[in-house]
Parts: structure tokens; C-alpha cells; sequence
């Protein structure tokens, strides 16, 4: 009878046909008012010149899960890790990649806008692109696509969640928090319902500091540490 350590031994990957496998990242951040995703410009063929998702292929002598070669290939870019990463989904088929039969374990990110814009603002080929002015950028692949699926996920969780402080810096107002929130749901929110939901979570503390806003001043707060993420069972537009 053939043992497993025999079949290993003789067992020849080769002969099966494998699909190429990526990992790519669709990475959310607020500037100026605006929702803005980090494109790269793809120096190689194929689709050279085309702007797509920072990703590529696993090192597998480096990366020990797709989670880290997402993480890997987003700080190469920015220079830090995202505050938050999510898997999101897995995208395949014969006709998505000209080299053949392909496969990628999609991912979303938030990070805040200062804490990579000098790394970023030095990588010539990568550039925070507003999603209104997308059209704009030939984009690679099924990128499109990959990335309408994550800004659907995004405004999912964020009616669901205080999601959009992973878009702030360390700290932060109750007003910026509300207006993260209304540019990605793209809508006004009833500020009472954010307040009650802020108050709720159990995720934030005050840092003793505040900052001014306008002719008043107002408190900043910052995310406790090791916190996570509370989800609520109201949709925040209806709650």
C-alpha cells in the first residue's frame, strides 16, 4: 500500500495545469473632500502604460498567505501598512488576463491620506485618482470592475459600521468622522444617529487635546488600542 510520504515523494505538480495567481488591492482614501483609490501605472507588458490595483504575484520563499502579500505590496507603495484590510473576493476566469486562464484574491484597504502622501508623492509610477475622475485613467484588466465591487463593499459596511475612521488621521473630530461618512455614502447623515452609534461602540477614547472648528473647538478623539471594528444591526439611513 502506498503511503502519503510515498505519494509526496512521487506526486509531479507539473503535470497539472495551474492558472496564474495574483493578489491585488483596492486601497480607499479621503482628500479634499473627495474618495480617491491608489492606481499604478504598469511599466511591463501586458497592458503596459495601463493604470492598475497596487498587487501581483505571491512570494512564496516571503509571504505566508495572501493577507501578506496584499500588506506586502500595499506598504511597497505607500510606505505603511493600511490601517484596515479586508479580503474581499476572488476573481477568475479564461479571458480577464491575456496570458491565460488567472486568477486574483482581491482585497480593500483604508488609510489616511497623511500618512503616506509624502511616500507616494515620491513613487513616479503610483497616484491617488478621485473616483469621479476614473474615466479618465485606462485602466487595466478587469480593474474596473474589482474596483465597483470594493466601493460597493465600503458603502455596505459603512452604513453598518464607523468604518470611515480608518480613512482619519490618529485623531480626529466627531466632524470629520461625519464627513468620511457622507462622502463615501455620497448622502447626508442625521449627525444624532452617528453621536449615538460613536457612543456605542465602545471603540474610542479622547486624547485631553481639541482642535478649532470655526469659531469653537471641539474634541479629538483617537481609536483605543486593539480595538475592533463593531458592526450594528440598524442601517445607519434608516437608524
Amino acid at each position: 500500500m502506498t503511503t502519503e510520504a510515498d505519494y509526496l515523494n512521487q506526486y509531479d505538480a507539473s503535470r497539472f495545469p495551474s492558472p496564474l495567481v495574483t493578489v491585488d488591492s483596492v486601497l480607499f482614501t479621503l482628500h479634499e473632500q473627495t474618495l480617491c483609490v491608489l492606481l499604478v501605472e504598469r511599466a511591463k507588458q501586458p497592458q503596459k502604460g495601463r493604470w492598475g490595483l497596487p498587487g501581483g504575484f505571491i512570494d512564496m520563499a516571503r509571504d505566508d498567505s495572501t493577507r501578506a502579500t496584499a500588506l506586502r505590496k500595499l506598504t511597497e507603495k505607500t510606505g505603511v501598512s493600511p490601517s484596515w484590510l479586508e479580503q474581499l473576493d476572488t476573481v477568475s476566469g479564461p479571458d480577464r488576463d491575456p496570458r491565460g486562464w488567472s486568477l486574483t484574491v482581491t482585497w480593500f484597504a483604508l488609510i489616511a491620506w497623511a500618512d503616506c502622501a509624502p511616500h507616494i508623492a515620491s513613487v513616479s509610477d503610483a497616484r491617488w485618482v478621485p473616483l469621479d475622475k476614473l474615466a479618465e485613467y485606462p485602466l487595466a484588466f478587469d480593474h474596473e470592475k474589482i474596483i465597483a465591487s470594493a466601493l460597493h463593499r465600503l458603502r455596505q459596511k459603512t452604513m453598518y459600521s464607523l468604518l470611515p475612521v480608518y480613512c482619519l488621521p490618529e485623531s480626529f473630530t466627531q466632524g470629520q468622522l461625519q464627513e468620511a461618512t457622507e462622502i463615501i455614502l455620497g448622502q447626508a447623515i442625521q449627525r444624532k444617529s452617528l453621536i449615538r452609534r460613536f457612543e456605542a461602540s465602545g471603540m474610542f477614547e479622547e486624547t485631553g487635546e481639541s482642535a478649532a472648528t470655526g469659531t469653537r473647538k471641539a474634541r479629538l478623539w483617537r481609536r483605543k488600542p486593539g480595538v475592533d471594528i463593531h458592526l450594528f444591526s440598524r442601517n445607519l439611513l434608516t437608524d
